[in-house]
């Protein structure tokens, strides 16, 4: 399985969300190899901004879900997928917050199911201002 974390410009690692992005991305991996059954090859997070995290894992489909593809049934495969997502939203915004510390506010799942390219949204509550010094 292939993961990354995110990169600042100059190549080098994001300081500490570098290091959770790459924690990220071994946790979403487990996830869906424990509640979907298969894991993704290929797992990617970056955070957007300080507050927006966004997981991207490649080649998530089973199976039988690629049997749907390959039928048409795409709508099929959305609607089964974001059932699934709903169903585990516990436990994919846990593991977020217990990574990062930081609350997650709104999660977002959605698939490509011609790329099979998934990605896992999560938004994080912002940390209070700092008062000025």
């Amino acid at each position: 399985m292939d993961t990354e974390t995110n990169r600042s410009r100059d190549g080098t690692s994001g300081g500490r969300h570098g290091v959770e992005a790459a924690e990220l991305s071994n946790a979403m991996v487990r996830l869906y190899k424990e509640l979907f059954g298969r894991g993704p090859t290929k797992a990617h997070t970056a955070f957007a901004t300080p507050d927006l995290v966004i997981c991207t894992l490649e080649e998530t489909m089973t199976p039988a879900e690629r049997n749907l593809v390959a039928l048409g049934e795409h709508q099929a495969l959305r609607d089964t997928r974001m059932l699934f997502q709903h169903a585990s939203t516990r436990e994919f915004v846990q593991t977020v917050e217990a990574i990062t510390g930081r609350t997650v506010r709104a999660f977002v799942s959605g698939i490509d199911t011609e790329e099979d390219v998934s990605s896992e949204v999560f938004y994080l509550q912002p940390l209070a201002e700092r008062p000025a010094a």
